[in-house]
């Protein structure tokens, strides 16, 4: 689960974007599941008052020190890496190898290829 800021605007970019399917029996005001194949992944709105005190810039600055981080598995990355920066998202390529992206509230995300048994 990620609290959020602006609701609407990352249950689009995480439906949208990034084709996670929204749970609709679970959904409600403030709260937005996602069915990520195998696993749920939800959005958490955080109340107005605190809302009005957090900043996010445009673009979204990477939030490096975040104790979170989503990993999502896609059959090619690099492909995927492809269509998000072609949507403008922000990529972070890392010396190890890794690909990160960013959403629109700075979370960092990464791009997986799936794991093998």
């Amino acid at each position: 689960m990620l609290f959020v800021k602006d609701l609407r605007l990352m249950v689009a970019f995480y439906g949208d974007v990034l084709g996670l399917k929204p749970v609709a029996e679970t959904r409600t005001g403030n709260w937005v599941e996602f069915d990520a194949g195998g696993a749920r992944f939800a959005l958490h709105a955080i109340p107005p008052e605190m809302a009005e005190q957090v900043e996010i810039s445009s673009p979204p600055r990477p939030r490096e020190k975040s104790p979170v981080k989503l990993i999502f598995e896609v059959a090619d990355v690099e492909r995927e890496r492809a269509r998000l920066e072609a949507l403008g998202i922000a990529m972070l390529i890392r010396p190890w190898g890794g690909c990160d992206a960013v959403d629109p509230e700075g979370n960092i995300f990464q791009l997986s290829p799936p794991c093998s048994a």
